[in-house]
């Protein structure tokens, strides 16, 4: 692998605008080497070109800079560049850094213009990376030190928790505590029941009950000494370690990768110049904070010191085992499985189309009785399988664009799902699925299977069951740790607005808006095995009564509901003002909803023109948010015109297709329900799976263009790792704990 890609394939995705620049400064060296190229090929050039006298010109940069340590043997004419160092104080982020500037001596040479605007890059780029090295390095100083504090006050909460003689030997085991703080500090103060005196808990209204406490009273932030708070706040604290130690894995790496690419561009450079330029150049380098800086290693080994002693009882092996997710391997095992499953899907399909046709099973009165009946339970895991597809497809195409879906989510390190699991997993729910509709034809069309008729339309049901276990199975099996993820969001959004919210809850309720006619087959199984005749193939009794029917309308609200509690949590919580108009786009399409579905119960022309107008206002409504405010695009004054200043695809005019598919595919949707359709050819329940399916493809493509805006505003905020709440805080921080 070549070392750009390489270079490439190592950057902190929300800090790559913060890297050294390499292709650009490659495509600056390359333009070097064109004009040598043009200029060694021309005889013309070649007679006219002389040496130039430099020797004032060098003694008088040198006097200027005093900085420049030169080779013992190398003589002043040799000289190409001169390095200077002056300090320079970012205002933006308030920090003293050096400024380096570097002078080009030949600039007078053919061709010495496209290397001055090398090196005036070059110089831009080792500032930038110094100066964001500098401040990064300072934050997590900083960070430590509260760390700090927050440890001695832990220490104290466990002795105050702990009983007389664990609190004795709690206080010998502090006596050996190590704090992050610098070597100079050799006298270490141990933990005091003094700090409890002036420290509360922070109270964060996470969870239902701090919710209502929050609502209803005051939240209590005395100090509450038993082991569950104790607990909780250990819990905090072994998370702000693990975050604080991944920065300092990332400084460590960004330090390393900036210097090999600075160390790579001086040699292209004095290869294709046949110059010796380097040298100085790497050795103001070598001499900068970006090299000379030790506090990142010295951090490093401390927080991995009171980690392992703190949170892993001295073990180091099982403590570094925790710092150090391993990264995902790559199993071929499960490339093999996805390939067979697929082909097996396949098959069954064919089998079953087959099986169709040639026994003439949906013609007549059967047709519409299965299509009424069997074709909306199976129906479900279309829509389920569909739409797990869409989501292996964003996170390969998240992945190939450097998205950083994982850091987005919150998934834990190294147990995200790629997308050949997520296709893995599909595939042979799939094959489950469609064996399961080709069994249930099989039986229904056996002679010796006739009396076995209930156990024929139990067979869905069985098939459904089979997935709820599955998905709420406790052993470590199928990716147990995204399951449980999966069903904490889904948690989170029953419960909304009782939860905090989060990207991954309202995210799953944006997918639950796009499953409606799968949440809606989900009523029809309990009306159908509770209320219908199933043994008799019935659906009567759900398809004509009343309250199925009101049951129906409020499922299909549910998801948007779900929407406007967290909206209007956001907005209370006051982390985004413009929440409060998302909230009303989905109560605009609660509206339409509601009023769709009243008109295709009763009819008539007024209430035909109120569904159009209201779904015509919530359609305009969200198309608008999805494109303006989900996507970031439309900005009419971007470097991109109409769409924004970064963009991740290279092809611009995908942003504009995406733009138009959505408005098309949120257009059909709307036409159906109000039933601008007739299609004699197409059972009405397969129509509605049809539209629900463009519904769940358009959602995919809403996936990935709301997910690139979010890592673009991380990207351009420079958050890599999350902000973890402290369990403490201290009521008066100028006085030293």
């Amino acid at each position: 692998m070549k070392f750009g890609k390489e270079y490439a394939s190592q950057t902190v995705p929300e800090w790559r605008e913060a890297y050294m620049n390499y292709n650009y400064l490659k495509t600056l060296v390359k333009d070097i080497l064109v004009f040598r190229q043009r200029l060694n090929g021309s005889p013309k050039n070649q007679v006219t070109r002389k040496p130039l006298p430099l020797k004032r010109k060098v003694s008088l940069f040198r006097a200027f800079s005093g900085l420049t340590n030169s080779s013992p043997g190398k003589h002043k004419e040799d000289e190409v560049i001169v390095v200077n160092k002056m300090q320079q104080t970012d205002e933006e982020n308030a920090v003293e850094c050096p400024s380096y500037q570097t002078i080009f001596l030949r600039p007078s040479e053919e061709g010495g213009d496209i290397e001055l605007v090398f090196f005036r890059r070059l110089d831009d780029e080792l500032n930038k990376v110094v100066r964001f090295y500098k401040t990064k390095v300072e934050e997590v100083v900083e960070q430590a030190g509260e760390l700090d504090k927050q440890m001695d006050a832990l220490i104290a909460f466990r002795i105050k928790v702990n009983n007389r003689m664990e609190a004795i030997r709690e206080s010998e085991v502090s006596e050996d505590h190590q704090e992050m703080r610098s070597e100079d500090d050799n006298e270490y103060r141990a933990a005091s029941l003094e700090v409890l005196n002036r420290i509360k808990i922070n109270a964060t209204t996470e969870t239902p009950r701090s919710t209502v406490r929050n609502v209803f009273n005051s939240l209590n932030s005395d100090l509450n000494y038993n082991k569950t708070e104790l607990k909780k706040a250990r819990g905090k604290l072994k998370h702000a370690f693990l975050e604080l130690y991944e920065k300092l894995r990332f400084l460590k790496n960004y330090a390393f990768w900036n210097q090999l690419a600075f160390s790579k561009i001086m040699k292209k450079y004095d290869k294709i110049t046949s110059r010796n330029a380097s040298d100085a150049y790497l050795q103001m380098v070598e001499e900068s904070y970006l090299s000379q800086s030790d506090e990142v290693a010295k951090l490093i080994e401390r927080v991995e010191s009171a980690f392992i002693k703190h949170f892993c009882n001295g073990d180091r092996d099982r403590g570094m085992n925790t710092l150090r997710a391993k990264s995902k391997r790559e199993k071929h095992r499960v490339t093999f499985f996805v390939g067979c499953f697929f082909g097996c899907s396949l098959a069954l399909i064919v089998a079953i189309i087959t099986s169709l046709h040639a026994r003439d099973l949906l013609k007549g009165a059967g047709q519409t009785r299965y299509m009424n009946t069997i074709f909306p339970l199976y129906s479900l895991f279309g829509f389920l399988v569909l739409h797990m597809v869409m989501y292996a497809g964003n996170v390969y195409f998240w992945t190939r664009y450097r998205v950083n879906y994982s850091f987005i989510f919150g998934f834990k390190q190294g147990k995200e799902l790629g997308f050949k699991q997520i296709l893995l997993l599909s595939s042979g729910l799939s094959v489950i699925i469609l064996g399961g509709v080709l069994s249930n034809l099989e039986m229904e069309l056996d002679p010796e299977t006739q009396s076995y008729k209930t156990v024929t339309e139990l067979l869905p049901l069985g098939l459904v069951t089979l997935v709820l276990l599955v998905a709420v199975c406790p052993f470590n099996i199928l990716y147990r740790a995204n399951r449980f993820f999966f069903l904490v969001c889904l948690w989170h959004c029953i419960c909304a607005p009782l939860y905090m919210v989060t990207l991954p809850d309202f995210f799953l309720a944006d997918q639950l808006t796009s499953q409606v006619q799968l949440l809606r087959n989900v009523g029809f199984y309990a009306c159908y095995y509770g209320w219908g005749d199933f043994k008799k193939r019935d659906a009567v009794t759900c398809n004509e009564s009343n309250i199925y029917y009101i049951i129906s309308i409020v499922i299909a609200v549910v998801p948007y509901w779900i929407r406007v509690l967290q909206c209007l949590r956001r907005f209370f919580e006051g982390s985004d003002s413009t929440q409060a108009m998302n909230g009303l786009k989905y109560l605009s399409t609660i509206v339409a909803v509601v009023s769709r579905a009243v008109y295709t119960q009763t009819r008539g022309t007024p209430l035909r023109v109120i569904a159009a107008s209201t779904s015509g206002i919530a359609t305009v409504f969200s198309t608008y948010w999805d494109i303006v405010m989900d996507w970031g695009l439309l900005c009419k004054n971007s470097e991109n015109p109409w769409l924004r200043d970064n963009l991740i695809l290279p092809n611009r005019s995908v942003y504009f297709i995406a733009m138009v598919v959505n408005v098309i595919l949120r257009l059909a949707w709307m036409q159906t329900v109000l039933d601008f359709h007739e299609a004699p050819f197409l059972h009405r329940n397969a129509l509605i799976a049809i539209v629900a399916s463009l519904e769940i493809i358009r959602r995919g493509l809403w996936n990935f263009f709301r997910l690139e805006n979010e890592h673009l505003n991380n990207v351009g905020k420079f958050r890599a790792v999350k902000t973890v709440p402290l369990p403490f805080s201290y009521e008066d921080r100028d006085k030293d704990v």
